[in-house]
């Protein structure tokens, strides 16, 4: 069948395939950027935290009505710490001052020399007089683990005492020390010039998010500390349960602070590392299942669109099909005559959207610092249409195709 016919045709009733070729254009460009941004946002909400097994951890804080002197609050931090590792179910349990993915937490100014005019950015600081490395699964990279002879206890009302040593992860070293093949023995300071506290690095961990968990780089510059605090009222703590025992490893830890803190009351609070990596990227979802959404009703809609015109066509050339079929023309070659057309009207349409998708493309990463559109999704959003047009097409083609001559012929 030759493609001149045809196209004339369309030239001659050129609206309605423009509007097929345009509705055509839009979609596949806000299809393709679409599910760009839906693989973007379920990658990053997929990222690691760094937290072995998460599924398997949960944070508890026992929160007192009056804060004790530094002696009576370390006394107190130690029993909790002691009560709860004795829970049936938990593995293991640092106390610990924040929590990664929770948006909320402590940051400080980290430089590599004490003599530069700026600091390197911020660091997400988890001071902790236990192991992480034991409770949350961090994989060390090298170095060392904390030495009991490493903790310091630290008064936050009357001192300002650091810790000599620190462990830092690796997305930190790079950042500092970019042209060292390792970090061990480097000193890390805790901002500028003289009053800024330096610590060593005795160990890099893989990774670990901070509790904002930052795009880009950001999201791992961390640093763990071997401090215990005292000064405020609030006993912080992150355990590891056995394997599928989290929730009455819970229950069971939130009765034991409880009946430990007897007759004196305290609010107890808990939460599951699950919980929190759900709660840090509900937006994400949200957007992810409102932009599937927009792409199934877009489909729907071009879908639609062209059996609608291709209804309309087949109805207007009742006439000519009749005299084709009369004149000895097959079937086939009615259905191949609207299949064909319908190709290149989508053609136009996926040609156009490909250029438009590569605009929006632009603007999203010029104001959005959104990545660059692979190419892949617009070579999958082309072969999409096309496959959408010819389904669409097919009904009303084949209705055309099965249309007798006498009836087709036959006067209104």
């Amino acid at each position: 069948m030759e493609i001149r016919p045809i196209l004339s045709a369309l030239l001659r009733s050129k609206t309605g395939a423009i509007l097929v070729a345009v509705q055509v254009a839009l979609s596949l460009a806000i299809l393709a950027n679409a599910l760009h941004i839906v693989s973007v946002r379920q990658a990053v909400a997929a990222r690691p935290s760094g937290v072995a097994a998460e599924a398997d951890v949960f944070s508890l804080q026992i929160r007192h009505l009056k804060a004790g002197s530094h002696q009576q609050q370390l006394a107190e931090q130690k029993s909790e710490a002691a009560t709860l590792r004795a829970v049936p179910g938990v593995l293991s349990l640092a106390n610990v001052s924040q929590m990664p993915l929770t948006r909320s937490g402590s940051y400080t100014s980290i430089a590599a020399t004490r003599e530069q005019e700026q600091n390197n950015g911020s660091a997400a600081l988890y001071s902790t007089p236990d192991s992480l490395l034991k409770t949350w699964g961090l994989q060390l990279r090298e170095g060392r683990d904390f030495a009991p002879q490493d903790v310091v206890e630290v008064d936050q009302d009357t001192s300002e005492e650091f810790a000599k040593v620190v462990i830092v992860t690796h997305a930190l070293a790079q950042r500092l020390w970019p042209d060292s093949a390792s970090a061990l023995g480097k000193t890390l300071y805790f901002g500028t010039g003289a009053k800024a506290s330096a610590s060593e690095v005795v160990g890099v961990v893989e990774r670990l998010q901070t509790p904002g968990a930052q795009l880009k780089g950001d999201g791992e510059i961390c640093v763990i500390a071997p401090i215990r605090y005292t000064g405020g009222t609030d006993s912080n703590f992150t355990l590891r349960a056995e394997p599928g025992q989290l929730e009455r490893s819970m229950r069971a830890a939130e009765a034991a602070a409880r009946a430990a803190a007897a007759p004196t009351p305290v609010i107890v609070r808990m939460k599951s590392l699950a919980d929190v990596r759900a709660d840090r990227y509900r937006a994400d979802r949200g957007l992810s299942g409102m932009l599937v959404a927009v792409s199934a009703l877009l489909l729907l809609v071009t879908a639609s669109g062209i059996v609608g015109m291709a209804s309309l066509w087949v109805t207007q050339r009742r006439k000519q099909i009749g005299v084709r079929r009369a004149l000895g023309a097959r079937r086939v070659d009615i259905l191949r005559y609207f299949l064909i057309e319908n190709v290149m009207i989508t053609s136009v349409g996926v040609a156009a959207g490909v250029l438009l998708g590569l605009a929006l493309n632009q603007l999203l990463v010029s104001q959005l610092e959104m990545a660059r559109l692979p190419a892949g999704y617009l070579a999958a959003g082309a072969g999409v249409f096309w496959l959408l047009g010819l389904g669409a097409v097919y009904g009303p083609a084949w209705r055309a195709a099965s249309t007798s001559p006498a009836l087709a012929t036959r006067s209104a």
